[in-house]
C-alpha cells in the first residue's frame, strides 16, 4: 500500500505541473531515484519532504523506474526535461549511460546533482557522497572483521553481494575495500557478485555464495537490497551464527536479523539526511546561493566541493544489538 501512495504522489505531481497547478515562484525539484519501491529512497523521499517544508517554495517530484536500469532512468529524465523542472537529483544506475539526457538537461537550464551513485562529470553540477568513499570501504571490511571476531576466529573469509555491475557507488566502495585489506591480513576476499538490487536474484546469489563457499564466515553487502536478502538467505539455510551477514542497510529492516544473529552489525548514514541535503543543495544551486566550493545543506551544514565537483556528507554510523531499535522505528 505504501508504494501504491508514493506512486500516486508522483503521478500526481506530474499530473499538477502539466495542467499548470503549480505556482510560478516554486522551485521544482525532482528526486530521481534508482528504483520505487526499496525502503532506502522511501526514507530519502522523507528528507526531501522535510526540506520542502523548511524551504516554503519548493515541490518536490519523487520518481524513478520500476526497476533499476539506466534506460528507465533516461526516460524518465527526458520527461522531467519536457516538464522544464528546475532541478534534478539523481541517484543513478550508470555513471555513463545518464550523461547524454542530463547534459541535454542541463543545456535547458535545468541544475542537475547527482547524490548517493554518482554519473559522470558532464552529466551533473555536483556529486553529494553520501560519506568518504574511503571511509565506507574500509567500514565496510571492518565490519567484517568485527563479525569474524563475534565467531571467536582470529582470521577468516568474505565475499560481496553488490547491486548491479554498473553502480558507480557500488563499483568504488568495492574498490576502496580491496585497498584496505591491506590494513586487515587476517581476513580474505573469495567472491564478488551481483544481485541487481533485485531481493529474488540477491537471495539467489546470496545463497550460491554459501554453496560455494563452504568455509564463507561472512557476506558483505553495501546496498540495502542485499543485506537483508542475504540475511534471509542465512536464516532460511539455518547458518544463523556461521555465516554472518554483514554492510549497509536499514535499521527498520534489519533490526529482526541483528536480534536472530544473522547480523552482527552493519553501517549506513541516514538516508533522510541524505534526501534532505541532496534537495538543500539542488535548491540553492536553482537560488544561486554558495560558491564553487562550498554550498549550504540547511541543518547538515556546507557541503565542501573538490574540483571534480564532489562533496561528503557526513560519516556513517554503525548499529548493532545496542541500538537498533532505537533507530528502526524512524528509517
Amino acid at each position: 500500500m505504501k508504494n501504491k501512495l508514493i506512486t500516486a504522489c508522483v503521478l500526481a505531481s506530474a499530473t499538477l505541473f502539466a495542467s499548470g497547478t503549480y505556482a510560478a515562484d516554486q522551485v521544482r525539484v525532482a528526486l530521481l531515484v534508482k528504483a520505487l519501491g526499496i525502503g532506502f529512497f522511501e526514507a530519502a523521499y522523507r528528507g526531501a519532504e522535510e526540506a520542502k517544508k523548511e524551504l516554503g517554495d519548493v515541490e518536490i517530484i519523487y520518481t524513478g523506474p520500476t526497476s533499476t536500469t539506466a534506460e528507465g532512468q533516461i526516460e524518465i529524465i527526458n520527461s522531467l526535461i519536457a516538464q522544464r523542472v528546475d532541478a534534478i537529483a539523481v541517484s543513478a544506475n550508470d555513471a555513463d549511460a545518464l550523461v547524454p539526457s542530463l547534459k541535454k538537461a542541463q543545456q535547458r537550464g535545468i541544475k542537475v546533482i547527482s547524490w548517493d551513485s554518482g554519473v559522470g562529470k558532464d552529466g551533473r553540477q555536483i556529486h553529494l557522497n553520501p560519506s568518504s568513499n574511503s571511509l565506507i570501504g574500509e567500514m565496510n571490511v571492518q565490519l567484517a572483521a568485527d563479525a569474524i571476531k563475534a565467531k571467536g576466529k582470529k582470521s577468516g573469509t568474505f565475499a560481496i553481494l553488490s547491486a548491479t555491475p554498473t553502480s558507480t557507488n557500488q563499483n568504488i566502495w568495492i574498490g576502496e575495500m580491496k585497498k584496505s585489506l591491506s590494513k586487515f591480513p587476517n581476513l580474505k576476499l573469495v567472491d564478488t557478485v551481483y544481485g541487481d538490487d533485485l531481493a529474488d536474484k540477491s537471495f539467489r546469489e546470496a545463497t550460491a555464495l554459501i554453496k560455494n563457499h563452504p568455509d564463507l564466515d561472512v557476506i558483505v553487502a553495501p546496498t540495502t537490497v542485499g543485506i537483508l536478502a542475504a540475511a534471509q538467505a542465512v536464516s532460511d539455510l539455518g547458518l544463523t551464527g556461521r555465516v554472518y551477514v554483514t554492510g549497509l542497510g536499514l535499521p527498520s529492516e534489519l533490526a529482526g536479523h541483528v536480534h536472530s544473529g544473522a547480523i552482527h552489525s552493519f553501517a549506513i548514514w541516514n538516508p533522510i539526511d541524505l534526501g534532505y541535503s541532496a534537495t538543500m543543495l539542488a535548491y540553492n544551486l536553482v537560488k544561486g546561493k554558495g560558491t564553487k566550493t562550498e554550498i549550504p545543506m540547511g541543518r547538515m551544514g556546507t557541503l565542501e566541493v573538490d574540483k571534480n565537483g564532489d562533496g561528503a556528507m557526513a560519516k556513517p554510523f554503525i548499529y548493532d544489538a545496542s541500538n537498533v531499535d532505537e533507530f528502526s522505528s524512524i528509517f
